[in-house]
């Protein structure tokens, strides 16, 4: 799989449903910005990832810009994505034009995130 595979597999992983936390190394070094949070290692990663899973429905993920390069074991990615979800908790429609940008390492031939950040210029 490509480092833009390996991205728009996570996207389809979101939209989903499916498992996030496989997406990301594992490594007590790993960091997620979201919205609205940071998650340092790859324990609270996957906690905060599998969380957002339970309490989240109606992913909508579009991606419109991905941009990707490699260098050896190494890459690194940039996008434009709007996104939107429903929060189950609060009954809430939240959508917001993103962007993402982050690191990823090949583990065993597979590319994993070593760092994820999302972020907007829209008021939360």
């Amino acid at each position: 799989m490509t480092v833009a595979d390996t991205i728009e597999a996570y996207y389809d992983a979101l939209r989903s449903g499916d498992p996030l936390a496989p997406f990301f190394l594992d490594s007590p070094d790993t960091v997620k910005f979201g919205l609205s949070e940071r998650l340092d290692g790859v324990e609270d990663v996957a906690e905060g990832l599998r969380s957002q899973t339970e309490t989240t429905r109606e992913w909508v993920v579009e991606s419109s810009d991905l941009v990707t390069g490699a260098h050896g074991e190494t890459a690194w990615f940039a996008d434009s994505v709007f996104m939107g979800w429903t929060d189950t908790e609060r009954s809430i429609r939240y959508e917001f034009e993103t962007r993402w940008s982050g690191t990823l390492v090949r583990v065993d031939g597979e590319w994993r995130f070593a760092s994820v950040h999302v972020s907007t210029t829209e008021a939360l």
